[in-house]
This record gives structure tokens, C-alpha cells and sequence, in this order.
């Protein structure tokens, strides 16, 4: 798949799945599942404040009378219960709605009814971006403030599920940072090194991967033969490895906000897809992360 159009499409023709939605008393969230139930993707179950909710799609003339609506006014709970129906098996995929990153993760992560799989989280986020002609997919943006090489490891293999759910071969990945060159006193450049390595020896499956790789020479063919880059990764690359967090959420904000790029986000490593997206997110952006989610949870890939 190379846009978000093909994404949404490949999700309609799968098929609606059931969404667990916590804190759903969120005007954007409620117009993504409107869309959504338009396009037949999805069967929305809503937990939150049942007069919130209620009044929240009657602005929208959003019709929810034929939709499970769990009332829980407490936002942790509402996350809690919608975590424990996908547990169950009563919902595919989880959302989050009107409430705090941290409070919803909270929930996913609890021990009796979250959605825990062994695997570290982490968020993927896909775009498609102005005059490149594939989707780019990010990670991590919004869950690892500064992980280490094992983290990083998982964290490749999380955004590789993704990768394959899209039908994207073969995968690509990029460990950037400032330089494309290793540098004893910038970690990230060692951490890039190992990673190549690791890729080379088979320790990483499923994907090429190479770095240490600046941004440009990364996704700009001409960039990589300008300075002479050598790589099978270099210019093509699908999946773009931030080296932290803070690096991954001003890209991410600036695709989002410069570039006039599409987005989708989906947090990878649990039993089910997790749509997470920020809550100045658009709608739009909100419908791409429920097809996701779909496509993923589809190809069996959400943990």
C-alpha cells in the first residue's frame, strides 16, 4: 500500500471490527467513527460518560442508538473496561478518546484486565507525505523517551508488523540521526552501527536494515548519491528508527503541521492494535488510525 486511500480501502473490503472506545466523549473521535461506520469499518462499543457521549453525537447528528454504550464517567475506568472487553475477546481493537496518554496506557498496561503481550509498546506512526511516492512509517513518536538497544530491537520488530500488515516489501529501515557516519560521542550513531550489524547476522528478521543514516540520505535517493551512501536502505527506506523521543515528536509534528502530511498512529507490543493519536489530532487523522488498526489486526499482527 503507498497512501492513506489504500489503507482505508484495504480496511473496507475486510471487513467492520469491533472497537472498544474509552472516554468517547470526544467530538473528533465520534466523527472518526461516524466516517468509519460509514465506510463499514468498524462496530463501535463506547465506554464513558453515557450523557457526554450521547450529546456529543447528537451535534454531530451522529446516530449511536443501535451502538453498546457502557456509562463509566471515571476516565480510568471507562479505559479499563474497554481494555478488559478486548481482553475478553468482546472487541478487536481498543481507542482512545477524551483523556490523558498516560491514563489510557495506564489501563492497556494493567496487569488483571489490560492487554499486556511480553513485548515492549511502541508507537508507529504511518504518513503519507508529499512528494514521496510510499507511505513512511515512524516509530517511536509518542511511547520510549530514550531506548537502549534492546529496546530499540523491539521496537523495529513492532513497526515491522506494521510494515507487513501494509503489504510493504521488502521492508527497509533507517536508524537515523544527525550524521550518517559513527561517532564514539553521539550514541544514537553507535546504537544505528550495532543495529546494521545486527541486521546482517540475521538477529533482526524480517527487514534490511542500515545506519547510522541521516534524514536526508535516508529518504532522498539524490541526497544518498550526492554523498556517495552505499546502502540498500538509503533513499528507499520504509520505517524511519528515531533515535528518542523528543526527535520522533517534532517529526512527527512536523509532517503533521508543515508538510500538510496524512497521519495514522497505532502502539504496537500488545495482544490487540491500540489507536492512539493526540487529542489535536483531526478527524481525518482518526478514521486513518481505525483502518490501520483494522488492516493490522487483520493480518494478525497487533502483538
Amino acid at each position: 500500500m503507498k497512501t492513506m486511500r489504500e489503507v482505508r480501502e484495504a480496511a473496507a473490503v475486510l471487513g467492520p471490527k469491533r472497537i472498544a472506545v474509552a472516554a468517547a466523549e470526544d467530538g473528533d473521535v465520534l466523527e472518526a467513527l461516524k466516517m468509519s461506520c460509514r465506510m463499514k469499518l468498524a462496530e463501535p462499543v463506547l465506554f464513558g460518560d453515557g450523557g457526554k457521549i450521547k450529546k456529543a453525537a447528537e451535534r454531530l447528528e451522529f446516530n449511536i442508538s443501535s451502538f453498546e454504550l457502557v456509562d463509566e464517567p471515571d476516565q480510568y475506568q471507562a479505559a479499563l473496561k474497554a481494555a478488559a472487553a478486548v481482553r475478553r475477546g468482546e472487541a478487536d481493537i481498543i481507542m482512545k478518546g477524551l483523556l490523558g496518554t498516560s491514563t489510557f496506557l495506564k489501563a492497556v498496561l494493567d496487569k488483571e484486565n489490560g492487554l499486556r503481550a511480553g513485548s515492549i509498546l511502541s508507537h508507529v506512526s504511518v504518513f503519507e507525505v508529499p512528494r514521496i511516492s510510499r507511505l513512511l512509517i515512524l516509530t517511536d513518536c509518542a511511547m520510549n523517551i530514550a531506548p537502549g538497544l534492546r529496546e530499540k530491537v523491539q521496537i523495529i520488530n513492532n513497526a515491522v508488523r506494521v510494515a507487513g500488515a501494509l503489504k510493504i516489501s521488502p521492508v527497509r529501515v533507517a536508524a537515523v540521526g544527525a550524521v550518517e557516519t559513527v561517532n564514539q560521542d553521539m550514541p544514537a550513531t553507535l546504537d544505528a552501527a550495532l543495529l546494521a550489524k545486527m541486521s546482517e547476522r540475521g538477529q533482526i528478521r524480517g527487514a534490511v536494515v542500515d545506519g547510522p543514516l541521516a534524514l536526508d540520505n535516508a529518504v532522498s535517493a539524490e541526497a544518498a548519491r550526492h554523498k556517495g551512501i552505499d546502502s540498500p536502505v538509503a533513499g528507499v527506506a520504509d520505517i524511519i528508527l528515531l533515535p528518542d523521543i523528543e526527535a520522533g515528536n517534532i517529526m512527527y509534528k512536523t509532517l503533521v503541521y508543515l508538510s500538510e502530511a496524512e497521519s495514522a498512529g497505532v502502539v504496537m507490543g500488545a495482544c490487540a492494535p491500540v489507536v492512539l493519536t493526540s487529542r489535536a489530532d483531526p478527524a481525518q487523522a482518526k478514521l486513518n488510525s481505525i483502518a490501520l488498526s483494522l488492516v493490522i489486526a487483520s493480518a494478525g499482527a497487533g502483538a
